[in-house]
């Protein structure tokens, strides 16, 4: 866990002379906790609902005061990105994990540490080499490492397919120690589903492809307790998870400029923001400057191909309210270019006004950040949000 720099003092909107977003320099991260509830119910009530459990992908948050929201007072299952989220969310009382990157088996050593602290630290596998290294490293330390086969369904990135016979192998070799805890599946086509049905057929076949992989190991003779998927837009789309023990998803809790344009969710529901500070004027070019560039948003373009460009993210001010027709469109490292839409007049945005961005991808911008400012837009009274705290998050490799 890495140590956030110097911050506001939690503030609530009934402090006297209480921060808010007009004092912290610029450029900085916004956490609205009132949109990221209502994210996080409107999931957790949906999964509930088809009768399996939500183990939410912390990467995009990296917060243990965004897992809260999630998991209340008692921490449940969750999901990350890097073995450092994971010893710093065991650090806060977390104890089922899935570290739902392909494991290296330089890595298995600090595995074994975390489990040996009785935290259960899932690892994921798609290939007979990790296979043999878990178990090697199991036998050795005499504790089991669980381990998920991942399971290709839609050719995006990792996993074996359903028609290699390298399953069952995989499954063979984890079962010699103890290791085979079960299959995921993860629809990453899901993200270029532009449609309602699209989305829905996505959730179906990332069903399928799991639940044909648990029988393939079953018929083997082999135990499978975890059928595990999940991405956003398929999370919402589900209607029928029989076979499956739990959904995975992440970007929900923030949602983003890439997920409004799917539909999964609309642009109020945004809840990550970043403050920056208008700094210049290129009239001769239509352009605003601003103080954040892409060490503030990411470099992310994931609305470029979607029907509508958002550029390097939508334009609000201080209150949210979107300004008419102004995005972000270029950046450079540390400076934000600010243009219409539609080539329409620039607004009068002064030096020294602040603006607010909405991300294309939550997930890349949360990390271009030590923490979040936290506003609660279900609090605010008539005025700049108010800041209610400083929440540091966990990072590193």
């Amino acid at each position: 866990m890495t140590t956030p720099p110097p911050s506001p003092a939690p503030a609530t909107s009934d402090t006297v002379g209480a921060l808010s977003l007009v004092d912290p320099d610029t450029p900085f991260a916004v956490l609205d906790t009132a949109k990221a509830t209502r994210n996080i119910a409107r999931l957790a009530d949906h999964v509930s609902t088809l009768g399996v459990s939500l183990r939410p992908h912390l990467k995009t948050a990296k917060s243990l005061a965004v897992a809260a929201l999630i998991h209340g007072d008692t921490p449940g299952p969750i999901t990350v990105s890097t073995l450092a989220e994971a010893e710093a969310f065991a650090d806060g009382g977390y104890t089922d994990i899935l570290y739902a990157v392909g494991i290296d088996p330089h890595k298995l050593p600090r595995v074994i540490a975390l489990l040996r602290r009785e935290v259960t630290l899932s690892v994921l596998l798609d290939s007979t080499e990790q296979a043999r290294a878990v178990r090697d490293a199991s036998t050795a330390a005499r504790t089991p490492i669980p381990a998920l086969i991942e399971v290709d369904c839609d050719g995006h990135r990792g996993g074996v397919t359903l028609q290699d016979p390298t399953l069952v192998e995989i499954g063979r070799v984890l079962a010699e120690s103890d290791s085979l805890a079960g299959v995921l599946v993860h629809a990453g086509e899901s993200y270029f589903a532009t449609t309602r049905a699209e989305q829905h057929k996505a959730a179906d076949h990332e069903r399928d492809v799991a639940v044909a992989a648990a029988q393939q190991l079953r018929e083997a003779g082999l135990r499978v307790d975890t059928v595990s998927v999940g991405s956003t837009p398929t999370a919402h789309a589900a209607t029928d998870l029989t076979g499956v023990t739990e959904v995975r998803a992440g970007n929900y809790v923030f949602f983003d400029l890439v997920m409004a344009g799917l539909g999964v969710c609309e642009v109020d529901d945004l809840a990550l923001s970043v403050v920056v500070t208008v700094i210049g004027h290129r009239p001769e070019h239509g352009w605003i400057l601003t103080d954040g560039g892409w060490m503030a948003m990411s470099r992310d373009r994931g609305t470029a191909d979607q029907r509508v460009d958002q550029g390097y993210g939508l334009v609000t001010d201080l209150n949210g309210n979107p300004v008419p027709q102004l995005l972000m469109c270029g950046a450079s490292q540390e400076h934000g270019i600010l243009s219409t839409r539609d080539g329409s007049p620039l607004p009068d945005l002064p030096i020294g006004t602040r603006l607010r961005v909405l991300p294309n991808h939550a997930c890349a911008t949360a990390a271009q950040h030590h923490g979040y400012h936290v506003i609660d837009s279900s609090r605010d009274t008539p005025g700049t949000p108010v800041i209610q705290a400083y929440w540091g998050r966990v990072t590193g490799w």
